[in-house]
């Protein structure tokens, strides 16, 4: 048992040390254009992943999440909030994605697969991903919605989109999409 015991707590000084040299020494490139080592890219990644399933499994979805209004509500805060970094049907890449690392979602692509799980992310954003916390200034209503309009979004067409997205969403309120955040 006590070989065991120094094995393991050999082990840890071992990595603890790695660690240190590893940050010290200015080795790992943090660059937005140099991606991740695969072990980093796969460990932050499970991490993540675990920790918004873990989260998301307490929050309770709205059941009228297929309705026209609430798509259409998300469609009005998605369009100032959320293409440049996740697009829209019909839109090429943008200059602000094509520097993001790790690459946004193509959300019209692919959607989304669990709605806890999105709203979520969208309401406390993801650190160091670009990813941000529209819960400090979107109520929970606007958020749901948002998460409406990314559950129908891969059916729908660029006419679709160009329709629900138009010229009623510009200009609307002093942010561009319906609402002050002054409130």
């Amino acid at each position: 048992m006590k070989t065991v015991l120094l094995t393991v707590l050999g082990v840890v000084l071992l990595v603890t040390a790695g660690t240190a040299v590893l940050i010290a020494s200015g080795t790992y490139n943090f660059a937005a254009d140099s991606p991740h080592w695969r072990l980093t890219e796969a460990l932050i990644g499970a991490a993540r992943h675990r920790s918004i399933d873990q989260r998301a499994s307490r929050i309770t979805v709205p059941d009228d999440l297929d309705t026209p209004q609430r798509i259409r509500n998300g469609a009005k805060h998605y369009q100032p909030m959320c293409v440049g970094c996740h697009l829209a049907p019909g839109m090429e890449d943008t200059e602000l994605r094509a520097g993001l690392y790790p690459q946004p979602p193509v959300l019209n692509e692919h959607g989304i697969h669990d709605p806890a799980s999105a709203f979520w992310t969208i309401k406390h954003g993801i650190k160091m991903s670009g990813m941000p916390a529209w819960g400090a200034s979107h109520d929970d209503q606007s958020l749901w919605d948002l998460v409406a309009l990314l559950k129908a979004m891969p059916d729908m067409t660029e006419t679709e989109w160009q329709n629900l997205s138009g010229p009623e969403t510009e200009g609307a309120g002093k942010t561009g999409h319906g609402h002050d955040h002054d409130h």
